[in-house]
């Protein structure tokens, strides 16, 4: 029982173990999941707030480029302001009236002098100057031209604004240079009077390009000069394909002065901020790839993640070997211990790994093997006892017919009638031929009433009043009783009901089996039992058996308590014949139950 106690102490210890991987498991998900849910929005704050810097530094890097074009732009009008008034300038556009052609020529030098002197003040922004002379035709540059003074060149770009090129269709796509004018006239900006001096200051796209190129080297970014309807200005090393997709963006989208915008191409996020230049009306657009420029944020966070979810298989693993090892052991001992508990001592447990529950699970094998032996002992026991107990009873009941019987015999002797005598030892010899069978324990039905049969024809010779009627039903014939089980009953009725009354001698035995139950009544005509005596009857039938009670009806109960369970007895009552009923009711076992189906009434009745 100390063993038995410390398993089952261990079942619950078990439970509770198990309970708690549980309660483990479910606090390492809860863990998970804050730690989760603040390191995202921590990363996504990090990453908003990197972003929005880098916004603004590219909004101020770019801004300071413009600037830096622009202030060049305006150096190049202040020098053509400056060159408009030069004395030598002025005197250029009246030479017309000089004889001298020595101060002309020094005229022209000086000129020329000023404007290479100028157009090389920076590598990275050279500039081109050239001055014209409407009133002679004529004009001086610091650069090779392909052609002399040109009066409808002068008229076609005579805007006052920087335009690109000279708006020509035949030249449209040879000149990629700006160009601004300036003329002296005192008439409306733009217009020619024939008299006037033209300053032109020029320079190539390849100046914005160099711009570009530097600032482009001291950045992340690919920046480009745009104007919608022109052909834009790249940087030298620009990536053509993006720069195309994000001019296809920016014709769809005309950009404001200043325009910063997140857009999203080939599946990857690009920062597009563009600044509007004063004088040119072009705008300056850089394009920073910001998933390179996050990226060490992005590969944090996925490394993270990553981390995370290793963990969590090697958490979830961890829990599969904790089950595999720990718990599925505990739970195959619980099953075990369970299946003892409902009386299967014959279960054995099994493991393949050499371990503490390998030895644990040996002990249990040896503990139930013990537990089994032991009840197989004590039910072998019991069986022995039960049989004992039932010769016993038998042997009983067996000298008490004897008596009887003899009794009979001495007196039918003594009466001198040799008919009674003879029948009497010829059932007498039937019936010891019957019970003598030590083979078998148990009879037939149809044996018992055959003996019934004899044992009445007997008490008839005796007495002439009895009649008897037998009425069993044929299904119940086939089933196995304790041998002399009705005798014993009949016996009583003949004795103790129709002996003591002259106006009585009917005895009837019917039978009837219904709910898996078998009852056979015992009914006589004699002068029965009043309703106190019969209760005392039945409550002395569940006493042990007294010296002064008949033990016929009480071993007759015994053994039909002992060999049909504790749901079969004899019950005592009053007889619809007006005298004394004996029920004998026992549970038909299950197989016969089985192979029986239903109840089969049948005429044929023994009657005499």
């Amino acid at each position: 029982m100390n063993t038995w106690k410390r398993f089952i102490t261990l079942g619950r210890t078990s439970r509770s173990r198990f309970s708690l991987f549980a309660k483990i498991n479910c606090l390492i998900v809860v863990l998970f999941i804050p730690i989760i849910i603040m390191y995202t929005y921590s990363n996504n704050v990090t990453y908003d707030v990197v972003s929005k810097e880098l916004q603004v530094s590219n909004t101020k890097q770019l801004t300071f480029l413009s600037s830096q074009i622009d202030s060049r732009i305006n150096q190049m009008m202040d020098f053509s302001l400056i060159l408009s008034r030069d004395p030598n300038v002025r005197a250029f556009n009246g030479l017309n009236i000089w004889n001298d052609r020595y101060d002309k020529m020094q005229t022209r030098y000086v000129i020329q002098e000023k404007l290479m002197l100028q157009s090389g003040v920076t590598d990275i922004w050279p500039t081109r100057y050239a001055v014209y002379s409407q009133q002679n035709q004529d004009v001086i540059a610091n650069y090779n031209r392909t052609s002399g003074y040109d009066e409808d060149y002068l008229k076609r770009n005579m805007s006052g604004q920087w335009t690109y090129g000279d708006q020509s269709a035949e030249s449209k796509e040879d000149m990629k240079s700006f160009y601004w004018f300036l003329t002296d006239s005192l008439a409306q900006p733009g217009m020619l009077t024939g008299s006037n001096l033209v300053i032109e200051a020029s320079f190539s796209y390849e100046n914005i390009q160099n711009m570009l190129d530097t600032y482009k080297a001291g950045g992340q970014g690919d920046p480009f000069f745009y104007h919608k309807g022109n052909s834009p200005i790249l940087n030298r090393s620009a990536d053509k394909q993006l720069s195309e997709e994000l001019i296809r963006y920016l014709d769809e989208n005309s950009p404001e002065d200043t325009t910063q915008d997140v857009v999203k191409l080939n599946g990857k996020k690009y920062l597009v901020s563009s600044v509007k230049s004063s004088y040119l009306d072009w705008h300056l657009v850089d394009v920073v790839p910001l998933y390179q420029i996050l990226q060490p944020i992005s590969l944090s966070r996925n490394l993270f993640y990553l981390f995370m979810i290793l963990l969590f298989v090697v958490g979830i693993s961890a829990s599969i070997l904790l089950y595999r090892n720990i718990q599925y052991p505990i739970k195959k001992l619980i099953q075990g211990l369970r299946r003892v508990q409902r009386g299967d001592y014959s279960v054995r447990l099994h493991s393949k790994d050499q371990n503490e529950f390998s030895f644990l699970f040996h002990r249990f094998n040896d503990m139930s093997h013990q537990i089994q032996d032991l009840i197989e002992n004590v039910f072998q026991e019991k069986i022995r006892a039960k049989e004992a107990t039932l010769k016993q009873l038998q042997a009983q009941i067996n000298p008490h017919f004897l008596y009887n019987c003899l009794g009979y015999i001495i007196n039918m002797a003594q009466m001198k009638d040799e008919q009674a005598v003879v029948s009497m030892a010829h059932n007498l010899s039937a019936y010891y031929r019957y019970t003598t069978r030590v083979e078998r324990e148990t009879s037939s039905l149809k044996e018992e009433i055959n003996l019934l049969v004899n044992y009445l024809d007997i008490q008839k010779l005796r007495n002439g009043r009895i009649e008897y009627h037998i009425d069993i039903p044929e299904d119940m014939l086939a089933q196995s009783v304790p041998r002399l089980m009705l005798q014993p009953i009949v016996e009583n009725s003949v004795i103790h009901g129709v002996a003591k009354s002259y106006s009585s001698g009917e005895i009837r035995i019917t039978g009837e089996s219904s709910n898996g139950f078998c009852k056979i009544y015992i009914d006589d005509d004699g002068p029965g039992l009043s309703p106190d005596q019969l209760e005392a009857l039945n409550l002395k039938m569940q006493q042990p058996l007294q010296e002064e009670m008949g033990c016929g009806l009480w071993n007759t109960n015994q053994r039909i308590m002992h060999l049909f369970g504790n749901q079969s007895y004899l019950l005592f009552g009053p007889s619809p014949l007006g005298g004394f009923r004996t029920e004998m009711i026992w549970e038909i076992p299950k197989e016969d139950t089985d192979s029986d189906k239903g109840n089969i009434d049948t005429n044929n009745k023994l009657t005499n």
